[in-house]
């Protein structure tokens, strides 16, 4: 995306140097435009001679909001570049103002225009997930689409802030975490129970009335009446001492202290009020713009994440918070109250908006005093903290990049770099992997696997897994964007290997007719230990840094994100094969066949050796499916 805007910005800062005939013609496809346009809200959307968008905007009055990009002389600079490449426009009209918004930053999100304040995070937001729907609820972390039935708690800012919450919750709880499938099959309690980290209904240790009593305790605290689960344990707990139950005594104890220990690391410095909030504010240094996002519910500090918008250096404060709003809620659900750091351009509008996209209402404000104001502050202070790092971060970042140009005799610094790895075991299920690092950092998005199918590649071959996969990289690479434009070219190939593999490189890229790409190799030092890398040039050189050089731990920092990258990739196939069955080779038989089949017959191989009277037997298999059925296991001739 960077690569994508420079490349924008530097054909239209080349077009006004030398007078203003694309800048005219840009003009003149608004002007023509704005003419036919009404007065009403609505989106539109700036489109150049490739049909790629620039920019994505709304308007509470489509033409006068239009036709303003008209009058060049009042537009910053960033806004007179896109008007320069501007050769069409597509509008889409709408009932509001409100839906002209969330319009807005569905479309952003899709097209990721250049001249746009972007939220660049590909991570969603995990939540503890509270399952009703059984007997006996469950309390675990959750990703991805709700269900009903089950209540959800948070969002939390990273997941290994909710599996700290979780492993305290368990121990104040005794909630189960394990799957329904897991809990049916078991004869006796699990570690957990022995560990006092669940109360086993599994086999009965609880019945169905004291568990829900945890339920109730559990769904209350994470609410934020915390203070009437202590008294009601502290309670228990001296009701136990007075009885002389001394061993239930000690079991609530523990209880309290996970209690006393949740509440510390959640506590807000600002005060414990039960309050259900996000808290967020911005911080800008040297064209680094950051945004800290605070999870406050229930009095609660479910975390905090530090987030930095693309393309907002130039870009009012103000506006960029605007924007962030609107993408930044565009899946989580917002809280009902936002407090931000500064006053918001069409603050009304966007309560409008998050409030529809809610379902209730949404209020944004800036406190100007007290407990509230405090919380803001600790936020301000969070954003300016994530600028300075992010800073010193590029600035690291750069010195790697000058000196590794440096020092493998590069003819520019890189802005993109390709590292590739494969994983196998035994060389089944392979895969290939590639990741990419620029200037700004990993840029996960375009991350890439290549599955490697048997007789493709000779077992173990890692030779032949590198000519495979980079074959399949750059002949794609070419086959898109023949002529260079898009920028995806990388400037350095890192390959996790020695000689051979970047023999193997080279003669693969040579025969594609890549000839400018230089390809590095990287292999463990002797005994496989890490600081002692040795360095393999296509030339033929052999270099090796010394230990502790800072270059050094940026290479072996790439390396090892594309070996996290291809073991994950590989596990997960490896998963996937374990438990996949000869019933998912059968036309005509999805996944809830499959498990009649597998229900009625107990396995597959039964049903491989069933008869078709036997098939039809089956719940829910009709005669024509019983003898597809057998006819895939039982093919003629």
């Amino acid at each position: 995306m960077a690569d994508r805007f420079a490349e924008h910005a530097a054909r239209a800062a080349t077009t006004v140097a030398r007078g203003l005939p694309d800048l005219e013609t840009g003009i003149a496809a608004i002007r023509d435009t704005a003419a036919t346009l009404p007065s009403q809200p609505g989106v539109y959307r700036m489109v150049d001679t490739a049909g790629e968008v620039l920019y994505v905007g709304k308007a509470r009055a489509l033409r006068a909001r239009v036709r303003s990009y008209t009058q060049v002389e009042r537009l910053p600079t960033r806004l007179r570049r896109m008007v320069a490449l501007t050769r069409a426009m597509v509008v889409v009209t709408c009932q509001s103002e409100a839906e002209a918004l969330l319009l807005e930053s569905q479309l952003i999100k899709r097209h990721r225009p250049p001249f746009n304040v972007l939220l660049r995070d590909d991570k969603s937001f995990p939540f503890i997930a509270l399952d009703e729907r059984h007997d006996f609820p469950r309390l675990a972390k959750h990703r991805g689409a709700r269900r009903e039935g089950v209540h959800y708690y948070g969002p939390f800012a990273s997941a290994g802030s909710v599996t700290a919450t979780l492993s305290a919750l368990q121990k104040l709880f005794l909630l189960r975490s394990c799957t329904d499938s897991f809990m049916a099959n078991r004869s006796r309690p699990c570690l957990l129970y022995q560990i006092r980290r669940c109360s086993a209904p599994c086999v009965g240790r609880i019945d169905r009335e004291g568990y829900g009593a945890l339920v109730a305790d559990a769904r209350a605290f994470l609410a934020g009446r915390s203070a009437a689960v202590q008294a009601k344990l502290a309670s228990a707990m001296q009701a136990a001492a007075e009885a002389q139950d001394y061993e239930r005594a000690a079991v609530l104890r523990d209880r309290l202290k996970a209690l006393t220990f949740v509440q510390g690391t959640q506590a807000i410095h600002a005060g414990n009020a039960r309050i259900e909030a996000d808290v967020i504010a911005l911080a800008r240094k040297e064209g680094v713009t950051s945004v800290q996002v605070f999870f406050v519910r229930g009095g609660a500090n479910w975390g905090h994440r530090s987030l930095f918008p693309a393309q907002a250096a130039e870009v009012a404060e103000e506006e960029v918070l605007a924007a962030f709003l609107g993408q930044f809620y565009d899946e989580l659900s917002p809280p009902r109250l936002l407090l931000v750091d500064r006053e918001v351009p069409g603050r009304e509008v966007l309560e409008e908006a998050l409030g529809a996209r809610a379902g209730r209402k949404v209020a944004i404000r800036v406190p100007q005093r007290g407990r509230l104001r405090r919380m803001l502050e600790q936020a301000g202070r969070n954003a300016v903290e994530a600028v300075e790092r992010r800073l010193l971060e590029r600035a690291t970042q750069n010195a790697n990049l000058a000196r590794l140009a440096e020092v493998f005799g590069l003819a520019q610094t890189p802005r993109r770099i390709e590292v590739y790895d494969n994983s196998h075991v035994m060389g089944t299920n392979a895969l290939g992997v590639m990741v990419v690092a620029g200037p700004e950092g990993f840029r996960r998005g375009e991350y890439r696997k290549w599955n490697v199918k048997p007789g493709e590649v000779a077992p173990g071959d890692d030779f032949g897994m590198v000519r495979h996969v980079l074959g399949r990289r750059f002949r794609r690479l070419l086959e898109e964007d023949p002529d260079g434009t898009r920028g995806e070219m990388p400037d350095l190939l890192l390959i996790d290997g020695g000689r051979g593999q970047v023999s193997a490189a080279v003669a693969t890229l040579g025969s594609l007719g890549v000839e400018d790409v230089p390809v590095v190799g990287i292999a463990k030092g002797p005994e496989r230990n890490a600081g002692r890398e040795t360095l393999y040039l296509a030339d033929g050189r052999e270099l090796r840094l010394p230990p502790g050089d800072p270059l050094l731990f940026y290479l072996e920092r790439l390396r090892d994100e594309a070996h996290r990258f291809a073991v994950g990739g590989h596990r997960t196939r490896r998963a996937r094969a374990m438990t996949a069955s000869t019933l998912d080779e059968v036309p005509g038989v999805g996944p809830a066949r499959k498990k009649a089949l597998l229900l009625h017959f107990g396995t597959a191989r039964a049903v491989k050796a069933a008869s078709v009277e036997d098939l039809a037997r089956a719940p829910g298999i009709s005669r024509a499916t019983a003898e597809a059925v057998w006819a895939h296991f039982h093919p003629k001739g």
